[in-house]
């Protein structure tokens, strides 16, 4: 077996309503309803340059500096990356959403590895990033 390319990525959610509002109006993704159901949906969106297997203990490293995921913040299962065009795009994106409601884990700040990010919890808990990493912007990338 060969996998070429993450083929799709769906969040499962018990509040429709709450999440399509993010991904749609907030985060502005082309979202269209299916045929008279509530999946929302977006075919040939640019496709993942990423995927990894992230320990959780990691993760509340990378969002709060401690090892334990704090109790208060629903445990995350998946994390998505919305990649922007520069580390100053992310910055302003926080604070385009946070003018909308969104609140945030943590703001703006850059990781060890040399990516800008922000976090926040989606409405059926998926950990999501407002992200810039620079090698993914290079010419050959």
């Amino acid at each position: 077996m060969e996998i070429k390319f993450i083929a799709g990525f769906a969040v499962i959610t018990k509040q429709p309503e709450a999440s399509t509002s993010l991904y749609r109006e907030i985060l502005g993704l082309p979202l269209e309803r299916y045929e008279m159901t509530d999946y929302h949906f977006t075919d040939n969106f640019p496709g993942a340059h990423h995927f990894g297997v992230w320990p959780l203990e990691m993760a509340a490293q990378s969002c709060f500096g401690e090892d334990k995921w704090p109790a208060s913040i629903p445990e995350p299962t998946a994390t998505i990356d919305f990649e922007l065009a520069d580390a100053k795009s992310v910055a302003l994106a926080v604070q385009e959403m946070k003018a909308k409601g969104q609140d945030f884990i943590h703001e703006v700040r850059t990781e060890p590895w040399g990516q800008t990010v922000a976090r926040f919890i989606s409405p059926e808990g998926v950990l999501i990033s407002l992200s810039y990493a620079p090698w993914l912007h290079e010419k050959n990338a």
